[in-house]
């Protein structure tokens, strides 16, 4: 992600714009260590173990528990969240249950748990470092430091600070683990999970979320990582062949995306 990063920014005629992110990330570097490792770090490496475990649309469909982390983590700022939008996220957690449940009567449930505790916690630290970012820029709370400057309005240049903020952790997880010399396949795979998702799907996202002006909208923005299940499931049957889920794995689904929609409609409202 920093190699695609920096020679993106370097074509788009940003590179001195790169430069003060990374003055900015060395003035601010407990803060972004903190951030990054959560929002990044925890979350990819999680992420990453479980779908050792589970198929990616079973991972895809439990990580919309962060639907229901989000207004959790909006309330621990000092955010006001409507009570009444955290009743239908029971809805899309019902779905969850059942997307789980039915890979638990075929893989089994310990296999099950692997792959699912691990995205319920990196449900949480994605919105957590987000949110910290979103912080940041506004200005507004005393333990997180103001950054009123123009590299928290370029989307790739707080990928790069989130990035940078996340390298203390992969040393550690390194060092702990020792795993073996990637394979040529890792490294391509890895090459492309990093343009694809690390860099332009969160910058897009970090986009999005840095225009919104109210937790609603925030939340909203969040919601729009529903579509993932939707784009798992094409990718495995198109791509890897996998078996698509049964009766009870599309119930799950479809109770997930009723809920979504219904959130996002009820916080339209607002």
């Amino acid at each position: 992600m920093l190699a695609i990063l920096g020679v993106w920014l370097v074509i788009m005629g940003k590179a001195r714009l790169g430069l003060d992110a990374i003055k900015i990330f060395f003035r601010h570097w407990i803060f972004w260590t903190v951030a990054g490792s959560v929002g990044f770090g925890v979350f990819y490496a999680l992420i990453t173990f479980s779908s050792v475990f589970a198929p990616g649309w079973v991972v895809a469909a439990t990580w919309q528990t962060t639907i229901l982390a989000t207004p959790l983590v909006l309330l621990a700022f000092g955010r006001k969240v409507p009570l009444k939008a955290l009743a239908l996220t029971v809805i899309i957690f019902i779905g969850v249950i059942l997307v789980n449940l039915e890979q638990a009567s075929a893989t089994g449930l310990r296999e099950v748990l692997w792959g699912a505790l691990p995205v319920l916690v990196a449900a949480f630290a994605y919105p957590f470092g987000n949110q910290l970012v979103w912080e940041a820029r506004k200005g507004e709370k005393s333990f997180v430091p103001s950054i009123d400057h123009p590299v928290m309005d370029d989307p790739f240049c707080r990928v790069l600070l989130l990035t940078l903020g996340s390298l203390p952790l992969w040393v550690i997880l390194i060092a702990v683990t020792t795993p073996p010399p990637p394979s040529a396949g890792q490294v391509m795979q890895t090459a492309i999970v990093a343009a694809c998702s690390g860099v332009i799907a969160t910058s897009l996202f970090l986009y999005a979320r840095h225009h919104a002006r109210s937790t609603a909208e925030l939340a909203a923005a969040d919601c729009t990582q529903s579509m993932e299940v939707v784009f798992s499931l094409a990718g495995e049957a198109i791509l890897l062949g996998h078996v698509m889920p049964g009766i009870l794995g599309w119930g799950g689904i479809a109770l997930t995306m009723v809920g979504l929609m219904l959130y996002v409609t009820f916080q339209s409202r607002q």
